[in-house]
């Protein structure tokens, strides 16, 4: 097994989820099979026909300054909780600033803030409205916010590719130093759109759990009763190097990122397409130097769609196999849209590093349509060699990436 051309090590993660303000209470919930989806009590959820959610457990504006917050869209604030960690967690590496870029994807940016700020203007007037509206509700915001906290010159850049932008920045982040343009990149994906408006639209769609008697199970990924996918919030950022860099430095590798797929259906503006994914996994595995037959662990997209998670599976299965470990964190942390795909690929890291796969959480009765190896009850430990974290995103994006063990 070969790793293709310039080596990239992940060296730092951060992360802020439904299950924790960090990575390792997040990790930790996971291996202990928690549910961060509660019962949304806003007066502004009333009357909505989905009143379920995963908000994030610790608030970001209550880590940032409190003037500095105020000043940044709920997705800028994780962006920024999320990329502090993973800079922390990497060493606060020491790179010159036209070496170091930024890549953080969202599906929806600051969307809430173009809400909130309209509201505001039609009930008090043109004067009432924020002067920091626009930069807080630019996609390009979180970006823009990190690259700024970490002192980032060689390009913030932003892909907004719904579900699979934070997979995407990632990718991104892989060819930017193949490419000979960065030594370190922080990239991943954040995103905040728990609201009225976007819950109703997902709802009226259909693509919502209406399991709202009890939150914690409502998220189903393989299972026969499955009914839709649960919003959540947060962020996931990793610190990508140059391998040769990070091993100048002294720094601490928890996983190579050996591969990267991305591909466009031109199918459908919602609906998967197999083909696609197929070639997506087949991408990062031939640039990681893999077969699927090496693959032994697969973070899979898995919303808890009935249509999305059958394809998915036959996908994996043709792609990969059906020998590999295959689990569904969305599970337990509901679907984080934009940073779904970064929360998958912090997963599969943490699973290659410390040897364990956490269980797929409400997985009662395994559609037999779902011909896979999915972890279930337990968390399943042994040593992880190779590991794959799917993100599939509406406009027919499909990202794919696959990491190697670091020891």
């Amino acid at each position: 097994m070969t790793v293709g051309r310039t080596d990239v090590v992940v060296t730092g993660m951060g992360a802020t989820t439904p299950l924790g303000g960090d990575v390792a209470s997040t990790w930790a919930a996971m291996l202990a099979g928690e549910s961060g989806i509660t019962l949304l009590e806003d007066a502004w959820a009333d009357g909505l026909p989905v009143r379920i959610a995963g908000r994030m457990r610790v608030a970001p504006d209550t880590v940032l300054d409190r003037v500095q917050a105020r000043r940044l869209d709920r997705c800028q604030q994780a962006a920024l909780v999320a990329a502090r960690e993973a800079w922390a967690d990497a060493g606060k590496p020491e790179v010159a600033p036209e070496r170091f870029a930024v890549v953080v994807g969202t599906g929806m940016g600051g969307a809430m803030t173009m809400l909130a700020q309209h509201d505001v203007l039609a009930e008090s007037g043109v004067r009432r409205v924020s002067p920091h509206t626009v930069p807080m509700l630019m996609p390009n915001g979180p970006a823009a916010q990190v690259s700024m906290e970490l002192g980032a010159r060689a390009g913030a850049f932003t892909p907004v590719s719904a579900c699979a932008s934070g997979s995407e920045a990632i990718a991104y982040g892989l060819d930017l130093i193949r490419l000979g343009r960065a030594d370190v990149v922080v990239a991943g994906g954040a995103e905040a759109t728990i609201g009225a408006l976007p819950i109703a639209g997902f709802a009226q769609a259909r693509a919502l759990s209406t399991r709202d008697g009890d939150p914690a199970t409502a998220s189903r990924p393989f299972d026969t009763g499955r009914c839709g996918f649960v919003m959540s919030e947060g962020a996931a950022l990793v610190v990508l190097e140059r391998a040769d860099f990070a091993a100048a430095r002294g720094a601490v590798v928890q996983a190579y990122l050996a591969g990267a797929g991305v591909t466009s259906d031109a199918h459908h503006i919602t609906a998967g397409y197999g083909p696609g994914q197929v070639r997506a996994l087949r991408m990062a595995m031939a640039e990681a130097g893999v077969t699927g037959a090496d693959v032994d662990h697969v973070q899979a997209h898995a919303t808890s769609t009935q249509g999305g998670d059958a394809l998915e599976a036959a996908s994996i299965a043709e792609a990969i196999g059906k020998h590999a470990a295959v689990t569904a964190i969305k599970s337990m942390v509901g679907h984080l849209c934009g940073a779904a795909g970064a929360m998958g690929a912090v997963a599969a890291v943490a699973a290659l590093r410390d040897g364990v796969i956490p269980a797929t959480l409400n997985l009662d009765s395994q559609d037999p349509e779902i011909d896979l190896d999915v972890v279930v009850k337990e968390p399943r430990v042994g040593p992880l060699s190779v590991a794959a974290a799917n993100a599939f995103g509406f406009g027919g994006h499909n990202a794919a990436l696959v990491f190697t063990a670091a020891n």
